[in-house]
């Protein structure tokens, strides 16, 4: 199959040569009307009684057909015509050449006398066939050229896979591209030279060790493209192979996973190598039992359905088919429109309902509470961009401070049974407004949890928040920006050289969250292991070679300076001194500072005042006041903390 593409080459380069041997056309074309002339001469004699039809006049008439059509021929050129450039006047051509033989054989026979009443009839069926042959060989020609172009065309759009390892999922992915048009599966590569030279499923086994042996691979198979069965393998070559098939501009692929595959359709695609895929850990096992035992014949919301964490909130409870209704919340039309037919696409027994609000409007709320009575709440509505927040801080206050206290205090009047506030990593000694903005919420939340607890209010909610880092490829976040410059062009923008940030997986901090949720029993602040930290500057080089670029030389790596509010590095999110453990490895819950409710709901009255005054100086004051650890990091609110000190 690897010499498929050569052969088919080779065959389309000996049947065209350009325009095709022209001695060998116009040998072909002069046997081809001599050949018709001798048929019907020889068929003639079947139907004829006259002896001028055999003998003498057979051969005289073979040999003037003969000169005839070479000649005719060679002084039409016909033979010349390119064939993938045939037009249908070109077609004329060969009925002129079958005409004028018809014709001159006609003055022939009749100058030697051998003129009979059957000649006119002779030479009409010589002209038909000879013009009905030679124009069907030529478009016979035609259709075998566009035939083997087409083969030639189909192999090109091939891409030729050497699949990474031979665990059972590398091999479980043969029976899947058999009758892919898109991929075609050429061997096996691997690391350990004692699998080298046996073959799996037909398939060679390839080992390889560094570039050049790598590179000898790619001449022998002809392929294009690796494909990993697993992210983990590919994590693993991140520095190897993967570098060597940006050298060799050889297509990285991974294989969908099993719920990436369309229900019912069953269609694999695989996908080329994202950042994600490199950045990721192994998969978090989670208890999927006491999860649908939280959320089974339950109505769910959740807010901020349409925003990257909400929606993935969305897909996760509904593949756990359990939830009897998800109320799906947010302000933003066109997001909560597509994720709305996505869900019809994909999860079409699914009970959801989409609803456009803000969680500013508390009477908006109060409707979506009375009328779908939610047991669960997910709160996932929020500002996130740092330096936008920086230059809006009352927005900020108004939707993350006061948009979380609506939610809690409906969740309080309708009797839900647990509420889960999504938090940031920049909530922890927060250097910026958004940071601080959603430590309020935290505290706004954990106050009035803690008053039902102690008594000091009515109600029976349970409210956790969760904390954690940067999600990779969320709406507007660093990876989705960088993929935009690469495509552009470059260059690709990073802020400083050594600022890094912790990051996690979209699905991973969702399945964390609901994991979260099925621990708390009280209100707690949950903290997610966030793994170690990466350099900004070393995840822009690698999406640029990922992309088949050389850093700073195909695409610039421009360092632009640090943004308002923002952090050189961010905290350490869990650790023994300020976390407990949770009997989940990834989960831990926070130690911070207790607030009275009262005093947090003053703090929150005040704020909306000021807030909705766009009282920008005491509004931020304040905000310092009540987070004492707020300071303010390459921002002009700095000189609020000058004051404080």
């Amino acid at each position: 199959m690897a010499n498929k593409y050569k052969i088919i080459k080779q065959l389309l380069q000996r049947f065209q040569n350009k325009y095709l041997n022209r001695r060998l056309i116009l040998v072909m074309d002069v046997a081809l009307s001599t050949l018709v002339s001798f048929l019907v001469v020889l068929l003639s004699n079947l139907f004829a009684t006259s002896q001028n039809y055999s003998g003498r006049f057979f051969w005289i008439y073979i040999l003037m057909a003969f000169v005839l059509s070479g000649l005719l021929v060679y002084l039409s050129k016909c033979y010349r015509i390119i064939i993938r450039h045939l037009q249908v006047k070109d077609l004329l051509s060969f009925t002129t050449v079958a005409l004028s033989k018809a014709a001159l054989l006609a003055v022939g026979i009749w100058a030697l006398r051998l003129w009979t009443p059957y000649i006119p009839i002779v030479v009409v069926v010589d002209f038909f066939f000879t013009a009905l042959a030679m124009i069907s060989v030529r478009l016979t020609m035609i259709l075998v050229y566009d035939k083997l172009n087409s083969s030639i065309r189909n192999e090109k759009r091939l891409t030729k896979v050497l699949l990474y390892g031979i665990s059972n999922k590398s091999v479980a992915i043969i029976p899947r591209l058999q009758n892919s048009q898109h991929y075609q599966v050429v061997g096996f590569i691997v690391r350990d030279k004692s699998l080298n030279d046996i073959k799996i499923e037909g398939r060679e086994v390839y080992s390889f060790a560094n570039d050049d042996e790598f590179e000898a691979i790619l001449d022998k198979t002809d392929a294009n493209g690796v494909m990993f069965a697993v992210d983990t393998d590919a994590r693993e070559e991140s520095r190897g192979l993967l570098e060597y098939c940006s050298q060799h501009n050889v297509k990285t692929l991974i294989a969908p996973v099993f719920d990436e595959i369309k229900s019912g359709k069953d269609v694999f695609r695989p996908r080329n190598i994202k950042i994600e895929d490199l950045l990721g850990r192994e998969e978090i096992k989670i208890n999927m039992d006491a999860v649908k035992e939280m959320l089974g014949g339950k109505v769910i919301l959740v807010t901020g359905a349409a925003g990257s964490i909400g929606s993935e909130i969305v897909r996760q409870l509904a593949k756990q088919d359990v939830v009897k209704q998800i109320v799906l919340f947010d302000n933003a039309e066109t997001p909560l429109h597509n994720l709305r037919l996505e869900l019809q696409d994909d999860y079409p027994q699914l009970n959801f309902v989409p609803v456009i609000g803000d969680v500013r409007e508390a009477a908006r709320l109060d409707y979506v509470f009375r009328r779908f009575q939610p047991q669960i709440v997910f709160h996932a509505a929020a500002y996130k961009h740092v330096p936008l927040m920086e230059e809006n801080p009352c927005e900020a206050v108004l939707v993350n401070v006061m948009g979380s206290r609506n939610v809690a205090d409906k969740c309080i009047e309708y009797d839900v049974e647990k509420m889960v506030m999504l938090s940031t990593d920049k909530a922890v000694n927060p250097t910026n407004i958004m940071g601080c903005s959603k430590r309020l919420a935290e505290i706004y939340t954990q106050s009035l949890g803690l008053a039902i607890e102690n008594g000091r209010r009515k109600g029976r909610t349970t409210f956790i928040t969760t904390r954690f880092g940067n999600v990779l490829g969320s709406n507007g976040s660093v990876i989705p920006r960088f993929r935009e410059q690469i495509a552009e062009g470059g260059p690709v923008t990073v802020t400083h050289p050594d600022i890094n940030r912790y990051f996690m997986s979209i699905p991973e901090a969702c399945r964390l969250v609901m994991e979260a949720a099925t621990l708390a029993k009280s209100t707690t602040i949950f903290i997610f292991d966030m793994g170690e930290p990466v350099k900004i500057d070393t995840l822009a080089r690698r999406m640029i070679t990922l992309a088949g670029f050389v850093p700073d030389r195909d695409i610039e790596v421009k360092y632009t300076g640090l943004r308002p509010g923002e952090k050189l590095y961010e905290e350490l999110l869990a650790n023994e001194e300020n976390t407990i453990k949770t009997q989940h490895s990834r989960i831990r819950i926070a130690k911070v500072r207790e607030y009275n409710y009262d005093d947090a709901a003053m703090v929150a009255d005040r704020l909306a005042q000021l807030a909705h005054e766009v009282n920008i100086p005491e509004m931020v004051q304040m905000m310092k006041s009540v987070v004492p650890e707020y300071i303010s990091n390459n921002s002009k609110f700095e000189e609020y903390d000058k004051k404080k000190k």
